[in-house]
């Protein structure tokens, strides 16, 4: 299954859960998308919300169904709570750094930044946006994309990063502190249901 490129907005009112972690999507519209959007919410089975939990994510962070899941298997694997793990190496993708230090305003802009080659890793220019980042890896933006008018329109909209991540505006490079804790991640996400889905 391929990566989901439609409108985001109708994404998160199909999910009733803010994708763009703004809450501008479902403010207008805070009802589902189509004829019978307004309708009552059919309740879901355990099964559906299991579900409804894993796309939620996989659609925040902008994965595609196979890449998802060899995360999880890859977090199921690692020492501690596995849907922690998964929520900790999901925030260490590097398109989600650079969205996290203010580069981008969403992830999708995060990654085509990635893509088109104007950040680099520790001096190395990284072109996978699925690329893992260590703690202490160096993020910034490569010399001759410095002026690029959407990472400076993006810096100009950022008011702050979160505390797992530095960045210098001036230098226009960031580091990865350490890893996030639970705490500062999307308190709405409810991991153990997605741990459950993959486990059923």
């Amino acid at each position: 299954m391929a990566r989901y490129t439609g409108p985001q907005y109708k994404k998160s009112r199909h999910l009733n859960f803010s994708t763009l972690e703004n809450g501008k999507d479902l403010a207008r519209r805070p009802y589902a998308p189509g004829v019978h959007g307004t309708d009552r919410r059919r309740k879901l089975s355990e099964y559906g919300v299991q579900l409804q939990e894993k796309q939620k994510v996989r659609t925040l962070y902008g994965l595609n169904e196979k890449q998802f899941h060899r995360t999880f298997e890859k977090a199921s694997h690692m020492h501690g709570v596995a849907g922690e793990n998964l929520l900790f190496l999901l925030e260490s993708r590097l398109d989600n750094l650079v969205y996290r230090m203010g580069l981008g305003t969403t992830r999708r802009a995060a990654r085509q930044l990635v893509n088109h080659g104007h950040i680099l890793v520790n001096g190395v220019k990284v072109d996978i946006p699925s690329y893992t980042c260590k703690v202490g890896d160096v993020i910034s933006v490569k010399e001759n994309s410095l002026q690029h008018p959407a990472i400076l329109a993006s810096l100009e909209a950022s008011t702050s990063t979160k505390a797992f991540v530095e960045f210098d505006k001036k230098k226009m490079s960031g580091k990865y502190l350490r890893r996030p804790d639970r705490s500062e991640l999307n308190q709405e996400i409810n991991e153990a249901l997605i741990v459950e889905f993959y486990n059923r």
